[in-house]
């Protein structure tokens, strides 16, 4: 087994924390709370580092919503700054864990996501069926 070394320091280098902050805030540009981090980034993304350096470092409460659309759902959100960390973790993560996660393992991994999912997803639908159609039955198991 290949064994790792300087993980933390990597975990905690600016340029982690940068590159984190980049992926956090993808599609979220003009988000209030984007906004307020990105004012002060260099410092903010310092502060992170420093917070896991000395082990001080604490996520803020998750904010919890509601969301309608059709259906009913609560939702808790992370602060932003904790998403940075999150990113932050991932981008070492996924060097080690990549390649022994399944194909079909789809969430936060770099050409995956939701999309291709679902296409794959359908594939597997359309090999259940007879005729290598989309079924009509309109999901659950194929009925015979």
């Amino acid at each position: 087994m290949k064994s790792y070394h300087d993980l933390f320091s990597q975990l905690t280098s600016y340029e982690n924390l940068e590159l984190a902050y980049l992926k956090a805030r993808k599609h979220k540009t003009l988000k209030d709370y984007v906004i307020d981090f990105e004012a002060d980034l260099k410092q903010n993304l310092l502060d992170l580092q420093f917070e896991l350096q000395t082990f001080t470092y604490r996520p803020r409460p998750i904010k919890t919503f509601i969301v309608k659309d059709p259906k009913t759902r609560r939702i808790g959100a992370s602060d932003f700054r904790d998403r940075v960390i999150h990113h932050a973790l991932c981008n070492i993560i996924a060097l080690i864990l990549g390649d022994d996660f399944i194909f079909d393992s789809f969430a936060n991994r770099k050409c995956k996501g939701t999309h291709n999912a679902i296409k794959r997803f359908e594939k597997f639908m359309r090999q259940t069926s007879s005729n290598y159609q989309t079924p009509k039955w309109g999901g659950g198991a194929p009925k015979n």
